[in-house]
């Protein structure tokens, strides 16, 4: 029997045990298509913010801190009560933004899938939060978070520049 090495296996990126589904926070992560630079124009940034935010409350989510780095967003949000799923709120979230992006340009927003980590008891959501607004400071787009314009959150930086 031949066994192939380059075999591409998909990685599982959803929890076998846990439905999503609750009171729970995630920190979220959601990629550019083909990593493309697109969230350092203000206009889309706005678009997609703005479908965001429309979305979480649908869904019953609440939206601590987010980031629009050049090629993906991160964003911590809280389900608000039994009734809040996650993989319902990404999913129509990225649909709908992805939509509206490309009735605009002709060209797919986003990645397929999304990443997500389900935050424990212990973890603190500002310490996250504070995670997601540095990012553009590791990644030297900035000297300071205060600087970078498509970023805030609920403690450390109040949301500016964009739709509410």
């Amino acid at each position: 029997m031949h066994i192939n090495n380059n075999t591409q296996w998909s990685k599982r990126t959803r929890l076998k045990s846990f439905d999503y589904i609750g009171p729970y926070r995630y920190f979220v992560t959601v990629s550019v298509y083909d990593k493309k630079v697109l969230f350092r124009a203000a206009d889309v940034v706005d678009m997609t913010y703005g479908v965001l935010c429309e979305y979480s409350e649908k869904a019953r989510f609440r939206v601590l801190a987010f980031c629009f780095m050049p090629d993906h967003l991160h964003f911590l949000t809280e389900g608000q009560d039994g009734e809040s799923n996650l993989k319902s709120f990404i999913s129509r979230f990225k649909q709908v933004s992805g939509y509206r992006y490309k009735s605009d340009t002709g060209q797919k927003l986003w990645q397929s899938s999304y990443y997500e980590h389900v935050l424990r008891e212990e973890e603190a959501s500002e310490k996250v939060s504070e995670y997601i607004l540095e990012n553009p400071v590791r990644g030297n787009l900035v000297a300071h978070y205060l600087d970078y314009p498509y970023s805030g959150s609920i403690w450390q930086k109040p949301f500016s520049g964009l739709k509410p």
